[in-house]
C-alpha cells in the first residue's frame, strides 16, 4: 500500500526533475528505473552472499567484484550527495550499461543516458527509494504504478497508456490461466501483462506456487515486444517490480519481416492495444501479413522519373524524383500479425479504431472476412469515444476472437458501452467515491463482465441458454447471427452512410497528400432512399457484408410524442396575446 507520505515525496521529486530541466515524464521514470535497477543488483548479490555463507560455496559471477564494493547501493546511499553523484554518474552507471547477463532490463541499457541534473536531486530520489521496503511486492508495484500514472496526466506521452480500468476489464473477460503463454506485441509500459500477472496471482495462487508453474510464471508466461527503447526499459522494470524475476520484454519491430525469425503460433493469449495512427511501407512488412489483407507484397517497379534542376554552378542537372511506395494501416497489419502469432485455439482481446469495423477498402474487408469466416469471432464491445481523452477522441472497440483456422463464428455478442467509471471529457475524473461501487450509469464494466461470462459454459462451449440470446437489438447488448454479418443487402440510415462516406473521403485525401497528389473534392453521393417507420431516411446498401459497426445492427427506439390539435394550440396563443395586450395597456397608463 502506497502511503500519502510516499506519494507526496514522489510528487516533490517529480517537480524537482521538472525544475531541473527534465520535463519529459518518460525520462523521469527512466531515471528512477535506473536507480531501482542499481538497488536490485545490490539486493541480488546480498542474497547470493547469504546463501554462500550458509552453504560454504563461493558466489558465482558476482555483479560487484571485491574492488567494486563502493558501487553497491547500501555503500553509497548514505554518502555526501556530491560524492554519491560522482560514484553513480561516473562509475555505477557506466557499469550497468555494460551488463548483458542480468536479464531483460540490462538488455536495454546500452543506449541509456544518465540525466539526473544535480547531487541534491539524486540524494532525494535515493533516500525516497531506500525508505521503501522492496521485499513488499505490492508496495514497490504500487510505487511504479503511481509513477506510470504521471504518464497519463502528461500531455504528449499519455497515448502510451491504455486506461487501467479498460485493461483490467479485458483481462477479466479473457480469464488467463496458469498454463497460458501471454503476449502483447506492442507492449509499451507492459500494462496488459501486469494486469494478467495480478489476475493469475489472485485467481490461481495455489497452482502458481508449484515449482514447474512458478518457473513458467517467472520466465516464459509473459512476453512483450516494442521498438521504443525507452518503453522497453520502463516495461521491463514494471514487470520486475511486480515480481516477475526474468521478464521477457524484448526489442522487436513486430510488423517488420524477420524472415525465419517471424513469430508464428507461439502464444495462447494475446492482449493488445496496437498503435493505430500511421501507415507502414510495404517493403519492410512481412509478406504474409500483406497477403492476409488481400494485398500483393511484390511491388511493381516503375521506371524512375527525373526533373531538371540548376546546381550551385548554374548548370542544369537531372535529379531523380523520389516517389513514395505503397503503405498499409498499422492497425490492420497488427490484426493479421496477432492471427499469425496465436496458437490454434489461442484467444485475443484487441482494441481497434472504429474504422477497422466498417472500413470499405480491400484490406479492411479482407481482415474482417478472415476473422469471421476462418476464425471464431466472439464479441465486439464498442467503447465510449472519450476513453482515450485528452489525447485522442477517436472511437474504438474491443474485438474478442479465437484462432481456429476452421471457422466457428456463429453468433457474435455486441455491447454498446456508454460509461467506464470516469468522466468522458479531457479531465477523466472518477465518477464515484473511492471504495464505493459505481452504478450502471457511472460504469458499465461490471455489467459487461457478468453478461459476457454467461455466453459460455464451464467447458468453454457456447451457452445457448444465456439470456443474451433473447435480448432485443434495441438494448445495450445483443447477439448478431453469422447470417446477418454476411448479409450483403442491408438497410442503413442515410445519416450513418454519409458519416462513413466522409470518413472514407478523409482517408483517401490523406493518402493522396502523402503521395504528393491533389486530393479529390468530397461530393455527397446521391442515394435512393426510403423513409422508415421512425421517420428516418434509409438506403439499401450492397457492400455491407462483414460490417462490425454496432450502429448497423442496433435498433434505435423513439418515444412516441403526442401533440395537441392545431386549433387547441392556436387558442392558447390567442389567450397569451390577449394577456400581453392588456399588460401593454397597463404599462402605458403608468407612463
Amino acid at each position: 500500500m502506497l502511503t500519502g507520505k510516499i506519494r507526496n515525496q514522489v510528487d516533490q521529486v517529480w517537480e524537482m526533475f521538472w525544475t531541473g530541466g527534465v520535463a519529459n515524464p518518460i525520462s523521469v521514470i527512466e531515471q528512477i528505473s535506473y536507480l531501482l535497477f542499481i538497488r536490485r543488483l545490490d539486493e541480488l548479490q546480498r542474497t547470493a552472499e547469504r546463501r554462500s555463507q550458509a552453504t560454504g560455496l563461493p558466489v558465482n559471477n558476482p555483479t560487484f567484484a571485491a574492488d567494486e564494493q563502493t558501487l553497491r547501493w547500501n555503500n553509497f546511499k548514505d554518502k555526501d550527495p556530491d560524492i554519491m553523484m560522482d560514484i553513480v554518474q561516473n562509475q555505477v552507471f557506466p557499469k550497468i550499461k555494460a551488463l548483458q547477463n542480468e536479464g531483460s532490463f540490462a538488455e536495454h541499457m546500452k543506449d541509456a543516458i544518465f540525466m539526473i541534473p544535480s547531487a541534491k536531486l539524486l540524494d532525494q530520489v535515493v533516500q525516497l527509494l531506500s525508505a521503501i521496503n522492496m521485499d513488499d511486492k505490492d508496495t514497490k508495484g504500487d510505487l511504479y504504478e503511481y509513477l506510470l500514472s504521471k504518464l497519463q496526466q502528461s500531455g504528449v506521452n499519455g497515448q502510451f497508456r491504455t486506461p487501467r480500468n479498460i485493461i483490467e476489464m479485458m483481462v477479466e473477460l479473457m480469464q488467463p490461466k496458469v498454463g497460458d503463454t501471454i503476449c502483447d506485441p506492442s507492449s509499451g509500459t507492459c500494462g496488459f501483462l501486469m494486469a494478467a500477472v495480478e489476475y493469475v496471482e489472485e485467481h490461481h495462487s495455489k497452482d502458481i506456487n508449484k515449482p514447474d508453474n512458478r518457473k513458467h510464471f517467472n520466465n516464459d508466461m509473459f512476453t512483450g515486444f516494442d521498438f521504443d527503447k525507452h518503453m522497453l526499459r520502463i516495461g521491463a522494470m514494471n514487470m520486475l517490480l511486480h515480481g516477475i524475476e526474468n521478464p521477457s520484454v524484448h526489442y522487436r519491430d513486430s510488423l517488420q519481416d524477420q524472415g525465419d525469425a517471424n513469430i508464428s503460433e507461439a502464444y495462447s493469449l494475446i492482449l493488445a492495444n496496437p498503435p493505430f495512427k500511421g501507415a507502414v511501407d510495404f517493403d519492410i512488412v512481412a509478406p504474409d501479413l500483406l497477403r492476409a489483407l488481400g494485398k500483393n507484397p511484390i511491388v511493381k517497379k516503375t521506371a524512375p522519373k527525373y526533373k531538371t534542376e540548376i546546381d550551385e554552378d548554374g548548370v542544369e542537372i537531372q535529379v531523380e524524383v523520389k516517389t513514395k511506395g505503397p503503405t498499409e494501416k498499422s492497425e490492420l497489419l497488427f490484426l493479421a500479425l496477432i492471427l499469425r502469432m496465436l496458437k490454434v485455439g489461442g484467444r485475443a482481446a484487441v482494441i481497434v479504431p472504429d474504422g477497422v469495423l466498417f472500413g470499405s477498402t480491400k484490406a479492411h474487408k479482407s481482415i474482417r472476412e478472415k476473422i469471421i469466416n476462418e476464425q471464431k469471432l466472439e464479441a465486439v464491445i464498442s467503447l465510449p469515444s472519450g476513453v482515450f481523452k485528452p489525447y485522442a477522441g477517436v472511437s474504438t472497440a474491443i474485438l474478442i476472437f479465437t484462432k481456429t483456422n476452421s471457422g466457428g463464428t456463429d453468433n457474435v455478442w455486441f455491447y454498446d458501452m456508454k460509461a467506464d467509471g470516469l468522466s468522458l471529457d479531457d479531465k477523466r475524473t472518477q465518477l464515484f467515491k473511492e471504495g464505493a461501487t459505481p452504478t450502471h450509469e457511472q460504469s458499465n464494466i461490471a455489467d459487461i463482465i457478468s453478461r459476457f461470462k454467461t455466453l459460455t459454459n464451464l467447458d468453454n462451449t457456447p451457452n445457448t441458454d444465456s439470456p443474451e440470446y433473447i435480448r432485443k437489438k434495441s438494448e445495450q447488448s445483443f447477439m448478431v447471427s453469422l447470417a446477418d454479418l454476411k448479409a450483403d443487402e442491408v438497410w442503413e440510415k442515410l445519416v450513418d452512410l454519409r458519416t462513413k462516406d466522409e470518413q472514407a473521403a478523409k482517408e483517401a485525401a490523406a493518402k493522396a497528400v502523402k503521395a504528393d497528389k491533389k486530393p479529390k473534392e468530397y461530393k455527397e453521393t446521391n442515394y435512393s432512399t426510403s423513409v422508415g417507420d421512425d421517420g428516418e431516411e434509409y438506403v439499401l446498401t450492397q457492400e455491407s457484408a462483414y460490417d462490425l459497426s454496432i450502429s448497423r445492427y442496433k435498433k434505435v427506439m423513439y418515444d412516441e410524442v403526442h401533440y395537441d390539435a392545431p386549433k387547441e394550440i392556436l387558442k392558447r396563443i390567442k389567450t397569451l396575446q390577449t394577456k400581453m395586450a392588456k399588460g401593454v395597456v397597463e404599462l402605458e397608463k403608468l407612463l
